[in-house]
């Protein structure tokens, strides 16, 4: 092996020029690779973030505006959804595992505590099941209650960036804190992706339609996690369920669409992954594609060698080599070069990627309504092996041709060549 190895190395140094411009075609190709399905991968990422935190078999339901006439009354219409409503959903769909609500105050608010001030926070009334559906994780203390919601606490559970900012780090739970002047009670504090870098704070549901004079009283948007609805038609069915009900409450058309939004993030979810999956397929063919342009010039290259070298391996086979070496001989030649230059590339992509990610991290993330186009652009271990087997693979596609034609060779024709 060290013989052939040796062999390999001083062909490869005979045509220095030759075999690195070959050669970076093929790391050239294995770079825009690693470069399309990092950047694939960061905008799959990006997009799945922009779905938050919030569990994937849940539904999110707006009031909105009667597009048409219905008994007496005229279109557009205002329908909000109420408490009356989450009673309804808790009670007459067994498919409804948890409810939540939140209303959410209007403009921004300013929190202080003693002399440390922070402007523009968000202030949303919600309650216990919110955690759950939503995947709220507490960091410190509790989150709200039923006895939050049934006595109307002003209790308040802030963002671990008020707890950075107003209390330097340090534990805020059971100190007071001032929302527009009012006081509240930190009973705890939460970390929420959805919410990125925005200042988000929760009280309990009914202290806020107080609060924001919510005398209906409605909520902003109601949030279910459903349950045994395993296909498109069972969550259709339920749709048309919970429209056709929510209808005759508020005496709307069941077919009329823009009087109650609901949106069913089952299905947006697996659109989404039939989307990417077809992204994926297609910057796959185009980065092999690239990389088959590489694999047709180490061929090339190969060709060239058995070329300049026949006169070589008519010796061999006169002194008895045997075919399979001199096949050997090539496809170990092809392998090491497209083997070399393509983990160059791999490198130098996983490395461009991995800066693209720091830049990424470094700028500061938007609120809630962001929408996250580029979010963690890397590759993970399964991609690093495929792309280890495609380059084996190149080496041997490109090796392939060249070796059959060397062992294909006629001793007393490979003599002659050249003669």
């Amino acid at each position: 092996m060290r013989e052939l190895l040796l062999e390999i190395w001083a062909s490869i140094r005979r045509n220095k020029l030759r075999t690195f411009l070959t050669g970076f075609s093929v790391a050239w190709g294995i770079f825009m690779l690693v470069i399309l399905l990092g950047s694939g991968n960061g905008l799959k990422n990006g997009t799945l973030s922009n779905f938050g935190s919030m569990a994937v078999n849940s539904v999110i339901i707006n009031g909105g505006w009667t597009s048409q006439p219905y008994k007496g009354y005229d279109k557009w219409r205002r329908i909000n959804i109420t408490n009356r409503d989450l009673e309804i959903l808790r009670t007459e769909f067994p498919e409804v595992d948890k409810v939540s609500a939140r209303v959410q105050g209007p403009g921004q608010y300013n929190l202080s505590h003693g002399r440390d001030f922070l402007n523009n926070a968000a202030v949303v009334g919600s309650d216990p099941e919110y955690r759950e559906i939503m995947n709220v994780r507490v960091l410190d203390g509790r989150f709200l209650n039923d006895t939050d919601l049934r006595e109307r606490r002003k209790v308040i559970v802030v963002d671990k960036n008020v707890r950075d900012v107003l209390f330097h780090g340090q534990s805020p739970v059971g100190q007071h804190l001032l929302v527009n002047g009012t006081s509240y009670s930190i009973i705890g504090v939460f970390e929420m992706d959805q919410f990125g870098s925005y200042t988000f704070t929760f009280i309990p549901l009914t202290t806020a339609q107080l609060l924001f004079n919510h005398s209906d009283p409605s909520v902003g948007q109601t949030y279910l996690s459903v349950k045994d609805i395993d296909t498109d038609q069972k969550m259709a069915e339920f749709e048309q369920r919970l429209r056709n009900r929510l209808a005759a409450e508020h005496t709307f058309a069941p077919d009329d669409e823009s009087a109650v939004w609901i949106y069913n993030r089952m299905e947006g979810y697996k659109n989404m992954m039939l989307v990417f999956g077809g992204i994926n397929l297609f910057i796959w063919i185009i980065g092999l594609g690239t990389l088959l342009a590489g694999i047709v010039g180490v061929s090339n290259i190969m060709l060239v060698t058995v070329q300049e070298r026949t006169f070589e391996f008519g010796i061999r086979k006169a002194l008895g080599a045997k075919p399979s070496s001199i096949i050997r001989l090539i496809l170990t030649e092809s392998v090491m070069i497209t083997a070399a230059f393509g983990y160059i590339g791999m490198v130098l992509g996983v490395f461009a990627m991995e800066g693209v990610n720091k830049l990424m991290t470094q700028t500061p993330p938007g609120g809630e309504n962001t929408f996250n186009i580029f979010v963690n652009p890397t590759l993970n271990l399964s991609v690093a092996v495929s792309a280890t087997i495609v380059l084996v693979l190149a080496g041997l596609i490109a090796g392939y041709i060249p070796s059959r034609r060397a062992a294909r060779l006629k001793t007393v024709d490979a003599l002659r060549h050249n003669k």
